[in-house]
């Protein structure tokens, strides 16, 4: 917890909204289909696709080189490298320009994808993001990149709404792709199709729905909309950018951790509540006692040492319950083990 403000809001939030990729995912997506237009050849378009992504680096983008490296491709140099953020990029490579990236992207090339239309609605609802390839203008082909779950992740989300809170996610992928993931983890919000600078916009639409949100993310694009919520949380393990834009900063990168850290933050104001009561209590009912209160009535005085001793079992007391925080499990998220 970077400062006593996040400790505090954690506690009042009403929904979670996690980034995808690297989040509730593992971050390293893999090459899961290659399906080429007729007239083109898969390790063809498979190694134009390569040439241009070589350029970037995009956890999508390596899955793409790392496929082509895999089958053994040559890997040319790309030339006058323009990059679409969450659109896609383009390349001259050997003298043919290609284009990779979503349907928007293509949409915004006047490239027709509506003849892979059939299979890429059945890869993203295998929770795959379908990506086309154009070779000088004309469609070539299909990639499908999967970024599996994380194994913890359904653990966390479970745990999450146990607690009470709503749990969304805000992902750039096409609408199917997301649901796909959503309806696995049994999330209770989808924000699909969001390009890096709408997160803020998506973060602002949740907070008025449903009231103080928490934003988790890792990367570079998740620092403004960590910024923007009212508890921002970055995974461990992520971007340098996005663990300064965060108020609370996850060691590990496993979700459930998303979990113990409000449940830990709950405990703590529970816990200053309790000493707070009972030092009031405690020295609203000693100290007129000390003040000789009772001796017209029973002849009772408190001598100085009673007193002082007194006084420090009430500072003990507290010290003590305070202490009780070092046992803090939260067995609904660890589950057992370590988050």
């Amino acid at each position: 917890f970077r400062r006593g403000e996040a400790l505090q809001g954690l506690a009042d939030v009403q929904v979670v909204v996690f980034d995808k990729t690297g989040t509730l995912t593992l971050g390293h997506p893999a090459l899961t289909d290659l399906q080429p237009a007729p007239g083109y050849q898969a390790e063809t378009v498979l190694a134009l696709a390569a040439a241009v992504e070589a350029q970037s680096e995009h956890p999508i983008a390596l899955a793409v080189i790392d496929a082509a490296r895999a089958k053994g491709l040559d890997i040319d140099t790309a030339e006058g490298f323009e990059a679409a953020v969450g659109h896609g990029a383009q390349a001259v490579v050997g003298g043919r320009r290609v284009q990779i990236g979503a349907d928007r992207f293509m949409a915004s090339l006047a490239i027709a994808v509506e003849a892979f239309a059939p299979e890429a609605e059945r890869l993203a609802g295998e929770a795959k993001t379908p990506l086309y390839v154009a070779i000088d203008g004309v469609l070539a082909g299909l990639l499908a990149v999967a970024d599996p779950i994380r194994p913890t992740s359904l653990a966390a989300v479970r745990a999450l709404q146990a607690q009470g809170l709503k749990v969304a996610l805000v992902t750039g992928d096409n609408a199917v792709t997301a649901r796909a993931v959503a309806d696995r983890l049994g999330l209770d919000e989808v924000v699909a199709e969001v390009l890096p600078d709408g997160k803020i916009a998506a973060v602002e639409a949740l907070k008025a729905q449903f009231g103080r949100v928490a934003f988790v993310g890792d990367g570079i694009n998740d620092a403004p909309a960590l910024a923007a919520a009212d508890i921002g949380l970055a995974m461990g393990g992520g971007s340098d950018i996005a663990i300064e834009s965060a108020d609370v900063v996850l060691m590990r990168g496993d979700p459930r951790a998303v979990a113990t850290a409000r449940a830990l933050s709950r405990a703590v104001l529970a816990n200053i509540r309790q000493n707070l009561i009972w030092a009031f209590g405690y020295n609203a009912v000693l100290i007129p006692v000390a003040a000789g209160a009772l001796y017209p009535l029973f002849g009772l005085l408190l001598s100085p040492m009673v007193a002082a001793g007194a006084m420090a079992l009430s500072s003990v007391s507290v010290l003590a319950n305070a202490l009780r925080l070092r046992g803090f499990k939260d067995a609904a998220s660890l589950e057992g083990t370590p988050a």
